[in-house]
């Protein structure tokens, strides 16, 4: 079955933020800060101070996006804040080129608020996959969203790349800063599809709009979400999972640099992540509409725990070769998994809630993802501490796979329903 003009407007905004992503969050910005707005600062305060940008960012999300989901429920509400946050994104990220040497704090703020514009559109975005397809297809177009976005990123980088190699030394602060305009047009770009093709089609019968009535709705959801009992197993497993994962693609790049990666290097490998899990995560998509959903989640954590056996074992290994071959061998095995696990626990929570309350339900989705990765540095950063051994640390992420699956498991399939309707009653716009 060909794809409706709903579906394709909805992937089309995962290949356009798609590149936010990859250049301003992994590689060119962090690179940007460190070596231009952070200049004349110790490395381990500039350090500090990115990881801070970070989390603040993080938590303002993970505060604001229940009730941001509250309110978005609303009818004819949640493209509207969608496209706000959209804006923000696209006009801080061109912002990006106005900071000058040395100006590390309006870098932080600036960087700030470009990844508030990221986080919140993606709130709303995913809670649109309820509106755009089918339950049957649900799997599939979430996928589809996924593997693109991995490929198409690739595109932009390559000629930011060549550009950077090109360009030469003395070119590369224009290089950066043109990298930001490019970043910020693609997505501009790419989003009208969204912004033209896509509406919301479920909503909350509720009368009260205001922003008050948007939290005493939430303080509504906590006190009756115990009649979705699987979405709330489901959000307990993905914390866990989803902050394993985390934890692991984070440490890649340092792992790398212990065995001696350049940064070139470590693009490349950043890159061959991208470019694998496209396929893969298309693959992971059609698999589960013979296996189900539940089952290629379930096998995808399970990979992710032989993971962290694997990445246990690079520290122990004496030859440096041999120690390469593994991390790029590491790299490839979590490239098959990574864009699948995401897609189908996107899909799969979209199967588990009520679909006129689809953005609130998301908002709590984004904040479990959002508080991720706090457990996984921390039982890492203990048990290097209590044995001396960097291996054990890595090793110790397993735990958290295992105790998503025992959660997630215990999911049964037939909760798995089209769509529950028992959180309150309801119209359709």
């Amino acid at each position: 079955m060909a794809m409706t003009k709903e579906e394709k407007g909805w992937i089309w905004y995962d290949i356009a933020n798609s590149v936010y992503s990859l250049i301003v969050i992994t590689t060119i910005m962090p690179v940007f800060f460190k070596t231009y707005a952070s200049a004349g600062i110790p490395d381990a305060t500039s350090t500090a101070n990115w990881g801070i940008a970070n989390s603040v960012a993080s938590l303002i999300i993970a505060v604001l996006a229940p009730a941001l989901g509250a309110m978005a429920d609303r009818p004819g509400r949640k493209k509207r804040f969608f496209a706000f946050f959209l804006f923000i994104g696209i006009i801080s990220t061109l912002m990006l080129t106005l900071i000058g040497q040395g100006q590390w704090f309006m870098a932080l703020v600036i960087f700030t608020i470009s990844v508030v514009g990221y986080s919140g559109a993606n709130v709303f975005y995913d809670s649109f996959l309820i509106d755009v397809t089918t339950h049957e297809r649900m799997d599939w177009i979430s996928s589809a969203g996924y593997a693109l976005g991995y490929i198409a990123s690739v595109l932009p980088m390559v000629v930011i790349m060549l550009m950077f190699q090109f360009g030469g030394k003395e070119n590369s602060l224009t290089v950066t800063k043109l990298a930001f305009v490019i970043t910020a047009a693609w997505w501009a770009a790419l989003s009208i599809p969204m912004l033209k093709n896509v509406n919301q089609k479920y909503h909350s019968a509720a009368a009260e709009h205001s922003i008050t009535g948007s939290f005493l709705q939430l303080f509504k959801t906590f006190r009756e979400i115990r009649k979705h009992h699987s979405a709330m197993l489901f959000l307990g497993a993905y914390f866990l999972y989803i902050d394993g994962i985390g934890t692991i693609v984070k440490m890649a790049v340092p792992y790398g640099q212990d065995l001696g990666l350049t940064p070139t290097s470590l693009v490349l490998v950043v890159l061959g992540i991208q470019i694998v899990a496209c396929p893969c995560a298309l693959l992971y998509g059609r698999l589960a509409e013979k296996y189900t959903a539940r089952k290629l989640i379930a096998a995808g954590i399970i990979i992710y725990t032989f993971i962290t056996f694997i990445g246990s074992m690079i520290p122990l290994l004496q030859s440096r070769d041999h120690r390469l071959m593994l991390f790029w061998a590491l790299a490839m095995l979590i490239a098959t998994s990574q864009g699948g696990v995401q897609s189908l626990s996107r899909s799969f929570f979209g199967k588990l809630i009520p679909k006129e309350n689809s953005a609130e339900f998301f908002g709590f989705y984004n904040v479990f993802g959002k508080f991720a990765t706090v457990a996984g540095p921390l039982l890492m950063a203990i048990m290097i501490e209590l044995t001396g051994q960097s291996c054990f640390g890595f090793l110790s992420i397993g735990f958290l796979f295992i105790g998503g699956l025992w959660l997630f498991l215990k999911i049964k399939p037939q909760n798995i329903t089209r769509g529950n309707t028992d959180y309150s009653k309801t119209t359709n716009g």
